[in-house]
Formats: structure tokens, C-alpha cells, sequence
């Protein structure tokens, strides 16, 4: 029935997450309110290391893409679980170093970083910065040169891959915003910056093929071309690539019919891609990176919310309003994403009763679900939408005024606040 292990249900009829009783959760905290699992972030972080060391001899960096779930408890556990990070923005870098994470395992990403970003990433010593575009190469060879600082860099190519999935998640192919183009010859214009620029120092190759991608295949196909795009790069200016960095993007269950491959399946397959294609090409293995995010927490967290009104249309559909809605959870508005839904108080019922489920924010198309399989609504219950971890917090907003809900980290029978909820007066805060 559930979609991930942390999920059941108890002696009375309740949903229980991570060992707590959701109804009790919702009772003590409010809702909405978002939940997360640290004994299954820590669980997932673990496999994702272990299988990195056991298919590549240590030989390899796992970072974490902490655009999925940025807060200042998530960079601690990440850093207590020996991985890196992967960073978008300069707030992310700022909240991961408010943490206390060490920035020389931070990998700076993202498609229009901005000059003082740039240059604050620079300074605050970010391991490695993964350049996307000739622009943004040119800025960091001024600011190498002003700051007098040697900065490292990966350049992020397209390998021309077109993943199975919403078209709005596609990253690899070459119509795409991010990284250089190879065919135009972009790619290796940055490579030969970099290589010829007093205070650069490039490191590698970097590419993501796309989001919630289910197809092992795919990623073997990318780890193929990427290594025939490190031939290339040896050939024509006799620079031996040292770290490959292969993105994410791996698929986690939302709903039951979801089955994706198991991390570890992902990690030997590629592995065995990477060696066989490095020693036919006369290459040394690269230092290999991975950068997982959503199947790290996605599972690992859940929503709770308050069902309100009820509104039933003859031959159409039953709307089950919630407290909630685009605000804490836009997934749904943006690409119709998939969600599983349980009356938390009624999860040992069936779940026979059609619902689309609607978002209390001014907008028609505010909806977590349409049309999905929930035990029967009654106003006062507590529904739970499952598997949030990932770009819920993280692309939440205060959209109608809103404020924005708390996060509570359970571990095992522990659970605290790891971020409070926003009050109205937060809400007026930077107002003139």
C-alpha cells in the first residue's frame, strides 16, 4: 500500500511515519506541516556511499543536490554522513556554511550564477565551481585574477541525451538552458579557457540528463558519452580529464505504481560502463561523482494537512479541500506531478473514494491530486500526501500571503523543530 518504508499503520487505524503516529504528529504541531524521517535520510545517504566505495575503490565524491531540502540541520546530517553538497545559489552556500559544512566539498552549480555569487563563492572557498556557460567562464577568470585565488572548475557539457521524463525536468538534450554545447564547439572553448588561464584550474566534465528518470539505460548511455567526450578532450589538448561528475536525476516511488531501480543496481552498472570504456580508450578512471537529492529525501518526508470544505459536483468531481496547497507544494501546478494520499485517522480503511484534492490559495489550478483514491473525507480529518521531501519545502512560497509551514525531524523516538513555521508577522518583516 505505502510507498515507503518509514509508512504504516498502528492499532488505531492511524498512519504512522517514522515510527510516530501522524494523527498525534498533527495534534502537536498543527498543519500543514511538513515531516521528515532522519533515520531514512541517513538509511539512503549510507547506501549511496557504501555502493560509491564498493564500485569505484573510494575512488569517487557522493554530493548531495540540496536544492531538493536546504536547511541548516540537512547540511549537518550530510556532513555527518561523509558526503558533499551540491549548491545553486548563494543562500544555499550561506546556510550550508551557517551550518558549519566544510565548503571544500561544495560544488557550486547552477545557469546564470550572478557576478557577486561568483565572487562569494570564491571567497567563501567552494571546492569546485561547475562552469555552464563562456560568460561565466570569462567572470571567473577576472575574479581568479582579482582575488588572487586559484579556482577550481568542472564545465558542465550536453551530452545530447533526451531522458524519459516531463519535459520541464529534461536537462541533457541540446535544446536545453543549461551547460555548453558540444556540437557548436562551446564546450571545448571553455575547456581551453580554462586550461590556459593563470588561475584556473580545471578539474573535469559534468553532466545531468534530466529528473525522476526510472531507466538505468539512460545513465549508461550518458556515462558512455561522457567518456568518449574525455577522449576528445585528451586529444585535442592533451589534458587528461581527472573527475567525471555524472548529476543525478534518479527516480524514487511517488505512487505505487512507481518502481524504480535500486540505487545500488544504478551505481554497478554505470561503474562497469565507466572502467570498460576508460580502458578501451586508454584512459585512467576518473574521480566520479554523483549527485543525488530527491531519492535521498523524498521518501523521507511527508505533508499533513487538515481537510476543510467538501464540494461535491453531480457527473464531475468531489473537491476535498485542504489547508494547504501550491503554496507548500507547487509540484502538481507545474508538471502534474504524481502524489499518494491517506486520511491519516482512517489509513486501515479502504481507499474507495474518488477525490481531487484542492489548495486553499486563489488560483483554479491549485490542486496536489485529481481524480485519486482516498478513504471516504469527512471535514476535520487529517490527510497526509506522501513522499515530500523533495521540492516541497524547498519550492514552497507565501503565495496569497501565506506563511510558510514548520519542518519536524523525527529520529527514531526523538523529533524536533529543525524549521519553524513562519508567523504573519514574518510575513510584513521586510515591508516598507
Amino acid at each position: 500500500m505505502f510507498v515507503s518504508e518509514s509508512l504504516g499503520v498502528n492499532e488505531k487505524g492511524h498512519l504512522v511515519f517514522g515510527g510516530h503516529d501522524t494523527v498525534d504528529l498533527s495534534e502537536k504541531y498543527g498543519t500543514p506541516v511538513y515531516i521528515m524521517d532522519e533515520v531514512l535520510i541517513r538509511k539512503n545517504c549510507r547506501k549511496f556511499v557504501n555502493s560509491m566505495n564498493e564500485n569505484y575503490d573510494g575512488n569517487g565524491r557522493v554530493i548531495y543536490a540540496s536544492k531538493a531540502f536546504s536547511c541548516k540541520a540537512m547540511y549537518k546530517i550530510i556532513n555527518e554522513e561523509n558526503m558533499g553538497i551540491d549548491v545553486v545559489s548563494g543562500g544555499e552556500i550561506y546556510t550550508a556554511m551557517q551550518a558549519g559544512f566544510p565548503m571544500e566539498k561544495a560544488y557550486f552549480h547552477g545557469s546564470n550564477k550572478s557576478l557577486s555569487e561568483l565572487e562569494f563563492a570564491v571567497k567563501s572557498g567552494v571546492g569546485r565551481i561547475m562552469v555552464d556557460n563562456l560568460f561565466e567562464m570569462e567572470k571567473l577568470i577576472e575574479i581568479s585574477e582579482k582575488l588572487d585565488t586559484v579556482v577550481n572548475v568542472i564545465v558542465r557539457v550536453k551530452p545530447g541525451i533526451e531522458a524519459e521524463t516531463h519535459s520541464f525536468i529534461m536537462t541533457g538534450q541540446t535544446d536545453s538552458k543549461f551547460g555548453l554545447d558540444l556540437d557548436t564547439g562551446d564546450a571545448m572553448k571553455a575547456i581551453k579557457m580554462a586550461l590556459s588561464a593563470e588561475k584556473i584550474a580545471f578539474k573535469g566534465i559534468h553532466c545531468h540528463i534530466g529528473s525522476q528518470i526510472f531507466a538505468v539505460d539512460s545513465f549508461e548511455h550518458a556515462a558512455k558519452v561522457m567518456v568518449g567526450i574525455m577522449e576528445d578532450i585528451k586529444n585535442e589538448t592533451g589534458y587528461e580529464v581527472e573527475e567525471l561528475d555524472l548529476g543525478g536525476g534518479f527516480g524514487i516511488r511517488y505512487i505505487e505504481e512507481h518502481n524504480p531501480a535500486d540505487f545500488r543496481e544504478y551505481m554497478e552498472k554505470v561503474a562497469v560502463v565507466i572502467k570498460e570504456e576508460c580502458a578501451a580508450k586508454n584512459l585512467k578512471t576518473p574521480f566520479v561523482i554523483i549527485e543525488p537529492g530527491r531519492s535521498i529525501v523524498a521518501e523521507a518526508g511527508i505533508t499533513l494537512y487538515t481537510v476543510g470544505a467538501i464540494k461535491t459536483i453531480p457527473d464531475c468531481r468531489t473537491y476535498v479541500s485542504v489547508d494547504g496547497g501550491m503554496c507548500d507544494n507547487p509540484r502538481y501546478i507545474l508538471y502534474q506531478s504524481s502524489y499518494m494520499a491517506v486520511i491519516a485517522n482512517k489509513a486501515n480503511e479502504k481507499a474507495d473514494f474518488c477525490a481531487t484534492i484542492a489548495g486553499k490559495c486563489c488560483e483554479s489550478g491549485d490542486m496536489i491530486q485529481e481524480h485519486t483514491m482516498i478513504q471516504k473525507p469527512e471535514s476535520g480529518d487529517i490527510m497526509a500526501v506522501l513522499s515530500t521531501g523533495a521540492y516541497n519545502y524547498s519550492m514552497s512560497s507565501n503565495y496569497n500571503r501565506n506563511p510558510r509551514p514548520a519542518v519536524v525531524m523525527l529520529n527514531g523516538d526523538e523529533e524536533r523543530i529543525v524549521v519553524k513555521a513562519e508567523t504573519y508577522e514574518d510575513l510584513i518583516r521586510n515591508d516598507m
